[in-house]
């Protein structure tokens, strides 16, 4: 049951090319927005469209399949665990980001010609 603690699966689409940075260490590091979107009915019973946007982060060979294969637009599933950190803006405010660390990545676009 310990695997299931902290466990995170999307299936959704790219906002933005991966960001791949190679840093000093030797780590590769993959950062990229991910759409999921839920649809269902209102009151109405007109169709409504609710668009969530998560922040992914990958590491190492993970951040390497990114690198190669991830373009923006694309429909992928992703697997990892939830994580928050804060930091401080250029004003001094303390501010909170929540990421998905992605072990795991499924491509599910189809090759485009």
């Amino acid at each position: 049951m310990n695997a299931l603690v902290n466990k995170v699966q999307l299936i959704g689409q790219l906002g933005n090319a991966p960001e791949v940075k190679n840093l000093e260490s030797g780590k590769k590091l993959a950062k990229f927005s991910m759409a999921t979107n839920e649809s269902y009915k209102n009151h109405a019973g007109e169709k409504v469209t609710d668009t969530q946007w998560h922040n992914i982060v990958a590491w190492g060979s993970t951040a390497g399949i990114i690198e190669k294969y991830v373009h923006k637009g694309e429909r992928i599933g992703i697997e990892g665990r939830l994580t928050t950190r804060s930091y401080e803006d250029k004003e001094g405010n303390k501010r909170y980001v929540t990421e998905i660390i992605a072990n795991e990545v499924l491509l599910l676009s189809s090759k485009q010609g």
